[in-house]
């Protein structure tokens, strides 16, 4: 590789250079194969003598370690196209949906877009402040699910607003809540989560239809104040799912 090459890469795990190229970088040969047949288009595959044969051009460990953006090198990285999603105006009819507000940490986003894609959600709608799913930590996270799941970043508030307006329903999860295990829960509706620290803004809880409680166990114990983010977004999507079955 040459040093340009290298310094490009690395530039990568910047959100503006990711945001100004419309690229980001995946790890792993899996991963790697998985984006192959998805059709995303990939701009360039390096790899380790051995690996990805025939599909990537061949680097030093030396090289690998100096652009991969892991802790332990991966065997291949792959500068990948973003894929590119026509946001709509509301949250599809009939669907089931995922609104983050502020999720901050990556790990968090990661996990709960492999959730999503687990729970047969296709969208997730993400306020502006949310992290940026093309983050290297999120798109490892994912486990490919980002090749799946529809991410679109928008003004969650008035998203929600318009979405409300047209009659579906908006679920939140709050410490007011009702119990989600003992009230009435659509199939279909948006599923909103709040930032790790705060939680929902007043902007977008204002536009909630439903707010839910994920009980602690028994109610009169004194344990953990929250759920973390991710978890707590696992719990929602299977009772709702739950409900569905037939």
């Amino acid at each position: 590789m040459t040093k340009q090459e290298i310094q490009f890469v690395r530039s990568l795990a910047d959100k503006r250079s990711r945001d100004e190229h419309q690229l980001f970088i995946a790890e792993g040969d899996k991963l790697i194969d998985e984006i192959i047949s998805s059709g995303l288009r990939v701009r360039n595959i390096y790899a380790l003598e051995g690996h990805l044969s025939g599909k990537a051009e061949v680097v030093s460990t030396k090289e690998m370690e100096r652009i991969s953006q892991l802790k332990t090198a991966a065997s291949s990285l792959a500068v990948v196209e973003q894929p590119r999603h026509k946001t709509p105006a509301t949250a599809p009819a009939g669907k089931l949906s995922i609104a983050l507000d502020g999720v901050q940490n990556p790990g968090n986003l990661g996990t709960i877009i492999r959730l999503a894609d687990w729970f047969g959600v296709e969208d997730i709608f993400c306020s502006m402040d949310t992290a940026d799913c093309f983050n290297p930590k999120v798109v490892q996270a994912t486990m490919g699910a980002i090749l799946r799941v529809k991410v679109h970043y928008l003004p969650l508030a008035e998203f929600l607003k318009r979405t409300a307006a047209e009659g579906t329903p908006i679920y939140g999860t709050m410490l007011d809540g009702e119990n989600i295990y003992s009230t009435d829960l659509r199939a279909t509706g948006v599923i909103v989560m709040g930032n790790e620290g705060k939680g929902v803004s007043d902007e977008c809880a204002k536009h909630f239809t439903h707010k839910l409680l994920i009980p602690s166990y028994p109610p009169e114990r004194q344990g953990s104040e929250s759920l973390n983010v991710a978890m707590a977004t696992g719990i929602v999507c299977a009772e709702f799912r739950r409900r569905s079955v037939k």
